[in-house]
């Protein structure tokens, strides 16, 4: 999802967002961070329910180095997927059924010429 931005979203179960006190975290889902893809979800005027949904937020920051592999595919199975993932996706199934790949327009095709 965050392909086209720059700077380029962090990994957040990486030390540079999880050496970030709990605080620092919440002040950055409440404000987001200027010039970047991150908004702000500030509660002041909004439905957001009092901060409460930051902090949940930050529990789930701090819980993502430790995700188990259960609780990925969940978290997969509800993640939206356009459609160029379906369709690498039922490429991969056909592949793994023993079906005949099929050739790409010519347009994903890379060559130098």
């Amino acid at each position: 999802m965050g392909d086209g931005l720059y700077p380029k979203p962090p990994d957040l179960r990486l030390a540079q967002a999880q050496n970030l006190t709990d605080g620092e975290l919440f002040w950055i889902i409440e404000n987001g961070v200027r010039f970047t893809g991150m908004p702000a979800f500030s509660t002041n005027g909004g439905n957001h329910g009092g901060g409460q949904d930051s902090w949940k937020l930050v529990h789930f920051i701090r819980h993502l180095p430790h995700l188990t592999v259960a609780e990925r595919l969940e978290m997969e199975r509800y993640n939206p997927k356009g459609p160029e993932d379906r369709a690498e996706e039922q490429e991969e199934n056909d592949f793994l059924s023993g079906a005949t790949p099929k050739a790409k327009p010519e347009s994903q095709n890379h060559h130098r010429e």
